[in-house]
């Protein structure tokens, strides 16, 4: 069962920064799971709000701002992580750091509540540019997103997300072409998610696992890979069997 960092190394360094990916490498994580949104101008910007008022010390609609403005904002809110000062990173600059460290990369395409037309081409391409297209999961909350990526690119590797209340089954994602589920980690408890999902060569990788009890249900049911917030924990409690 692979480790993969959450928004980078979300208890160790201020989310979907350039220093939590780094520190996610660094770690040992096997992947990392980041949210890409659209500017005013339509750079792609690793963001998990729509908004960047709770990782930043601004305010607003990342869609009404520009890349050169939503650079000037500090995503450092809590000051707690050196540098003081860290910029929101774009896509560009996220895949040119990782390309070197092999790490699988779940890209989240956040078009649930603004659909941003024409984010799937624009990500596809930057990523084609990188060389990493074998390494990239592409996932979302918006099923027709992942059916567009789908569309335009056959060979992507894609996954469908759910959380909440709403269950996605293995048999939705056999009908967009998904080859797997993301779902909330206590989903897993749903008695025939998995199984049904095993049985259709479905893969699962829940998020967010945060402790011991939820652990080791993953490892019960041989997920491929639980996204976690802290990494250091996760893989110190698989490397001693708890």
């Amino acid at each position: 069962m692979k480790i993969w960092g959450h928004r980078g190394a979300y208890s160790s360094a201020p989310e979907n920064t350039l220093v939590g990916f780094q520190m996610a490498a660094q770690m040992g994580a096997e992947g990392v799971e980041l949210d890409i949104q659209l500017t005013k101008d339509r750079e792609i910007v690793v963001i998990h709000d729509e908004t960047v008022d709770r990782t930043s010390n601004g305010q607003g609609w990342v869609k009404d701002f520009t890349l050169s403005e939503i650079k000037k904002l500090n995503f450092n809110k809590s000051g707690r992580t050196k540098p003081l000062f860290m910029e929101v990173p774009t896509l560009a600059e996220v895949l040119e750091l990782l390309k070197p460290t092999g790490l699988t990369i779940n890209i989240e395409l956040k078009t649930g509540v603004i659909y941003y037309d024409g984010i799937e081409p624009i990500a596809l391409k930057l990523v084609e540019k990188y060389g990493i297209c074998d390494r990239i999961i592409w996932s979302s909350f918006n099923h027709y997103s992942v059916q567009k990526i789908k569309l335009l690119e056959p060979s992507s590797k894609t996954a469908l997300l759910c959380g909440g209340e709403i269950l996605v089954t293995g048999e939705q994602c056999e009908k967009v072409g998904a080859e797997a589920l993301h779902p909330s980690v206590h989903m897993l408890r749903h008695p025939s998610l998995a199984e049904d999902c095993r049985k259709r060569g479905i893969m699962i990788r829940p998020w967010t696992v945060t402790n011991d009890d939820e652990l080791k249900l993953a490892r019960d049911l041989s997920v491929d890979a639980v996204m976690v917030n802290r990494i250091d924990w996760a893989k110190g409690a698989l490397a001693h069997g708890n």
